[in-house]
């Protein structure tokens, strides 16, 4: 049997023909299918009918994702969740070009994403944050300027030492990889990719390693970025409460192959503050994540 949700008309709830999502939509909280746009605004990132198929050495190819339609605003944080193996890495690479789809149309910025490669839009931000060892912190932080400005490049990029300020590095400067927490580490991750200065920072579950307390800090990290730098973000995580703590939007990705079940808008008031996932307000997009996610499994 389903459970409450609180704040539905309990009627509604019962209604074995009404979905939590739905019941939901008609409050005026979210927003019903999967190929969701805003009337007054266009997005930055644009997925439409993508369908990621690998053609199998043996036996026969395996379809990752399907007619996925995903749209992203700028600015907008914006998060993916599912369980491990529907394919929320698959969409990363599709959205930043390093996998090209086997149907369906992707724009960045009304261009394509190889074009937004080139032109050095994204960051990437990984659950392992892959610092080389042999540097320290500041020039692990300015590894790809000195990459870009290698290439011939003449923009103008953010100062390693101003990021690293930024993140909460100050002082450690001259330190090396090992002498960092997991944490630690991650920022300087962070501001390695803010460097460049994208537009937009994909962040593929770039927390899930860490201990739960210092998850926590790096969630109030996160949004404390986020705010100042105004990045368009796109955060793949298996968290329900990190989702809907951190998010504008999240999409629920279930099945295999991997499909959109729902586009979850999260109207919680910002700037975000922890206490707020102790409101019954937040309980209700914990519940109704959950039904969507249980129901994606079935």
């Amino acid at each position: 049997m389903r459970r409450d949700i609180r704040g539905i008309k309990r009627a509604e709830w019962l209604n074995p023909k009404m979905e939590p999502q739905t019941a939901l939509i008609k409050e005026g909280r979210a927003t019903k299918t999967n190929r969701w746009e805003s009337p007054s605004r266009s997005g930055i990132i644009k997925l439409e009918g993508v369908t990621v198929t690998y053609e199998a050495q043996r036996g026969k190819p395996y379809t990752a994702v399907e007619d996925i339609h995903l749209h992203v605003h700028e600015r907008e944080f914006v998060s993916l969740i599912g369980p491990s193996g529907c394919g929320k890495t698959t969409l990363l690479k599709v959205i930043t070009g390093l996998l090209d789809p086997s149907e369906g149309k992707v724009t960045i910025e009304e261009g394509s994403p190889h074009e937004a490669r080139r032109r050095r839009l994204f960051g990437i931000i990984f659950q392992e944050p892959t610092l080389l060892p042999w540097r320290d912190v500041r020039r692990n932080a300015g590894f790809l300027v000195e990459l870009a400005e290698a290439m011939g490049s003449d923009a103008k990029f953010g100062s390693p030492e101003e990021l690293l300020r930024m993140v909460g590095l100050e002082g450690f400067h001259h330190n090396y990889p090992r002498e960092l927490s997991g944490g630690m580490k991650q920022r300087v991750a962070i501001a390695r990719a803010l460097c460049i200065d994208p537009a937009i920072l994909m962040m593929d579950e770039p927390f899930g390693a860490l201990d739960a307390m210092t998850r926590e800090g790096m969630n109030e990290e996160l949004l404390r970025i986020w705010h100042q730098t105004q990045k368009t973000v796109v955060f793949i995580t298996h968290s329900i409460r990190e989702s809907v703590y951190l998010s504008d939007a999240v999409y629920v990705i279930a099945g295999k192959p991997g499909r959109v079940i729902e586009r979850v808008r999260i109207d919680l008031p910002r700037p975000r503050r922890p206490e707020q996932q102790t409101t019954a307000e937040f309980q209700r997009y914990l519940d109704i994540l959950r039904e969507l996610l249980e129901r994606g499994a079935r």
